[in-house]
């Protein structure tokens, strides 16, 4: 069993779609960031960092119970655990790892920083707004380029396209046209035409 420390953001959900396509058995622990429930004391035991998703797999390598926070590094962790979506071979491994970190480093942060210029922020900034609002357009291309010719960024299915997904599902957000990225809206297409998705998006946590 492990436990999932969540809510309903695209981070959160890189860790549902994960657990839902390893079948994995696992329960959710809401961690309401609108009430700052990931400040308290118990929460922070687990992630440090004060930030969701986390996880406490109660069946841990030593076989006692290990927590891990960063949704990347679940990820990993995930999919070492299980061997699936996270290849041995080191060659396709260095193809999935760059693009997750692509997702940590870029794709995440930006597109983040773009919700909350655009969404959420009193002021409307508008420097702030045109900039993040470019660079999430460079990414989206960036991403584009890289979908020619194959479905998924590392060849095959992998949590790097787990990672990704999410954030590329609030492109109205974004200030994105889905149009002007035809291998993306396909890729997004193909991704959320899979049930473990479809499964993972429907829980209403958040």
């Amino acid at each position: 069993m492990i436990d999932l420390y969540y809510w309903g953001t695209p981070n959160g959900h890189k860790i549902t779609i994960a657990l839902e396509e390893m079948q994995l058995e696992y329960q959710i622990f809401p961690i309401n960031i609108l009430e700052n429930d990931q400040f308290q004391p118990d929460f922070l035991r687990i992630s440090p960092n004060n930030k969701i998703p986390a996880i406490v797999d109660q069946n841990g390598p030593r076989g006692e119970p290990i927590s891990v926070f960063e949704s990347g590094a679940i990820l990993q962790y995930l999919g070492r655990k299980t061997g699936l979506f996270y290849p041995t071979d080191e060659q396709e491994r260095v193809e999935v790892e760059q693009w997750l970190m692509w997702q940590m480093g870029g794709f995440g942060p930006m597109l983040g920083q773009n919700h909350h210029f655009n969404k959420f922020a009193a002021e409307k900034i508008p420097y702030a707004i045109d900039r993040y609002v470019n660079e999430t357009k460079r990414l989206y291309n960036v991403l584009n380029k890289q979908l020619i010719g194959q479905k998924f960024v590392a060849g095959e299915y992998s949590i790097a396209d787990m990672a990704i997904l999410p954030w590329a599902l609030r492109y109205e957000w974004q200030g994105i046209q889905l149009e002007d990225y035809p291998y993306v809206k396909d890729y997004i297409e193909r991704l959320t035409a899979r049930p473990a998705i479809q499964k993972a998006l429907s829980i209403k946590v958040g």
